[in-house]
């Protein structure tokens, strides 16, 4: 069964819905940003008028009016300002309730696709530095510079002297702006991964943490945690230098530019070529005219950060595959065919199994054996679809049609699956079994408890099925997420169930309730899959299939197969020495041994 990512798949489709869907916004704010630059110049046009106007002229009244009129304009202003900072943080909501399903999918499904290095949850966290720099300060100045021409003209037009300065001390700053995206660029992308890589071994040690207790590793944990901190500290630090530094330049030659306006105006003031109003007013135009580029500068490695966000986020998209039948089908109640399957692991090309088939009709019950490391588990993940997206070659069909053309959905409805850890996830007992569905109903609940043989126990709890299991059910002993993990995969009543070394912490009575539930399966028509070391999770199978190397070695009736693979082999004939007693007969070898 092959899958290939494709960079037209729903998820990149949505992405760039995404984009397109702001775009309207965007337009409106950059309409309200020319309204807004526009009423920028009360302050200026105000001085200019009480320098020139009202100064000389003595008029109260005309005072007043100025006043009144630049209340209500810079009343505008602040309303328009309001508004604009309200959109683009709706536009960062929007953009996060578009994609943020698609984002978390990534963070379930891409381990199963590729490697994860670094932090499991970057892409989130991608998503979170995207949504919160579109809230900020930094997108409202890019709305703002190509504004600053005007502003720029204006000074031009209040004497060409005023304007070449302006302009001269505006391209200064716009090539720092360029230093800064240069010089910003490499050390916050050092701090975005060593910091993704910090959280990821502290996650693990978190995890593992009464390993690292009991093992006495506390101390050599936390030195590899306290190197891994040291450098993402040197790399944010690294980061913070060149952007702070820089931002400081910049400020300080906005500063010493504006009062270098002030000078040149106070001097073209004296030789009678400006007025006093001109002078004012050509400083508060070139403060207004730089400002968007000191903000920008100050707010880059936010911009860096949300740009290098976009891009992952768009690359990660680009290889999720699309998931979604256009047709919805039948739920499967006849076979389970594997043809010629051969499966890799998760960024490798190299097979794990191959060349592997069989078939089973519905109530029949597979055991697969084989020495450790023979492809077991790898097959039980590809026949349940976990591995689906991988390179493979071959197919998997339920009823004549491969999982890919089943919904993820209504293909988990169809299977059940325990793996080998028996993972569990933060909740209810009763919610764990009915796989977090909002619609499960107690009878199903109760109904599956009770095919796993857990229902007398979960009544033990102290609140039963509504018990909290903690995070990967801590609260749980291993047996007991194992049982309660096996109720999650018979709940529903699936088709094909699947049970990765389903007894590997069982007792006797949890070994009586597994064998039930597999009994129960097979009279009910469903096919189930059991992963084996030990020959008791068989006594309830009909049919074996033997695993060495990846490779299939035999796959038939039980009875018949066992035979085969635990016949013994000849031992070597060993020659007696001369005058000594024969040699004993050595034991038997097996071809293949499952504990």
């Amino acid at each position: 069964m092959t899958s290939t990512p494709r960079s037209s798949s729903a998820p990149a489709r949505k992405f760039a819905a995404a984009i397109a869907g702001s775009r309207r916004a965007f337009l409106g704010v950059g309409l309200m940003s020319g309204l807004i630059n526009l009423l920028a110049l009360t302050g200026s046009l105000y001085m200019l008028q009480i320098y020139d106007r009202v100064i000389p002229s003595r008029s109260l009244p005309t005072l007043i009016g100025l006043t009144v009129l630049l209340i209500g304009l810079y009343a505008a202003h602040g309303i328009l300002d309001l508004i604009r900072s309200r959109i683009m943080g709706r536009i960062g909501l929007r953009f996060d309730r578009v994609l943020r399903d698609e984002i978390f999918a990534v963070v379930l499904r891409l381990p199963l696709i590729r490697p994860m290095g670094g932090d499991g949850l970057q892409p989130v966290r991608d998503l979170d530095a995207v949504r919160t720099f579109l809230a900020g300060a930094g997108p409202i100045a890019l709305f703002d510079m190509p504004f600053m021409p005007v502003f720029f003209a204006l000074v031009y037009l209040l004497h060409p002297w005023l304007g070449l300065l302006a302009l001269s001390g505006g391209f200064v700053l716009f090539v720092l702006a360029l230093v800064t995206e240069a010089r910003t660029r490499t050390p916050t992308r050092a701090a975005t991964l060593s910091g993704a890589a910090r959280l990821a071994f502290g996650e693990t040690a978190r995890r593992n943490a009464a390993i690292v207790r009991a093992m006495g590793m506390e101390g050599r944990v936390g030195r590899l945690w306290a190197d891994l901190n040291s450098t993402f500290l040197i790399d944010q630090a690294r980061a913070s230098d060149v952007g702070s530094g820089l931002g400081a330049v910049t400020k300080v030659l906005r500063l010493l530019l504006q009062s270098l306006i002030l000078g040149l105006g106070a001097y073209l003031v004296i030789i009678g070529e400006a007025t006093g109003g001109v002078m004012i007013a050509a400083s508060v135009l070139t403060a207004r005219a730089l400002a968007p580029i000191e903000i920008a500068i100050t707010n880059w490695r936010g911009f860096l950060a949300a740009r290098q966000s976009m891009s992952r986020l768009s690359q990660l998209l680009r290889v999720l595959p699309s998931s979604e039948p256009a047709t919805s089908l039948a739920r499967p109640t006849a076979n389970l065919d594997v043809r010629a399957l051969s499966v890799a692991a998760p960024g490798s090309n190299m097979p794990i199994i191959q060349n592997i088939s069989f078939t089973l009709d519905a109530g029949s019950g597979l055991g697969v054996i084989g020495p450790s490391g023979s492809g077991k588990s790898t097959l039980a993940r590809a026949i349940v679809g976990a591995w689906s997206a991988l390179p493979q070659r071959g197919t998997i069909r339920l009823d004549g049609a491969t999982l890919a053309q089943f919904a993820p959905e209504a293909l988990g409805r169809d299977i059940g699956y325990l793996s080998q850890e028996a993972e569990l996830i933060d909740g209810s007992i009763a919610e764990n079994i009915a796989r977090f569905d909002p619609d499960a109903t107690s009878a199903g609940v109760i109904a599956a408890a009770k095919l796993a043989g857990v229902h007398e126990m979960i009544l033990q709890m102290p609140n039963g099925y509504d018990t909290r299991i903690g995070e990967g059910g801590s609260a749980l002993s291993g047996g007991q997420r194992q049982r309660v993990s096996l109720a999650r995969a018979l709940y529903g009543d699936p088709f094909l169930v699947v049970l990765d070394e389903p007894n590997s912490n069982l007792d006797l009575p949890g070994d009586a309730a597994l064998q039930n539930a597999i009994k129960a399966v097979r009279q009910r028509g469903g096919i189930v899959i059991v992963i084996a070391h030990r020959p008791s999770a068989l006594a309830g199978l009909d049919s074996v299939l033997v695993l060495n190397g990846g490779l299939q070695q035999a796959f038939g009736p039980k009875d018949e197969v066992l035979k085969k693979v635990t016949a013994p082999t000849p031992s070597p004939t060993i020659m007696p020495p001369p005058a000594a007693a024969p040699a004993a007969r050595q034991p038997s070898g097996l071809k293949i041994v499952s504990e």
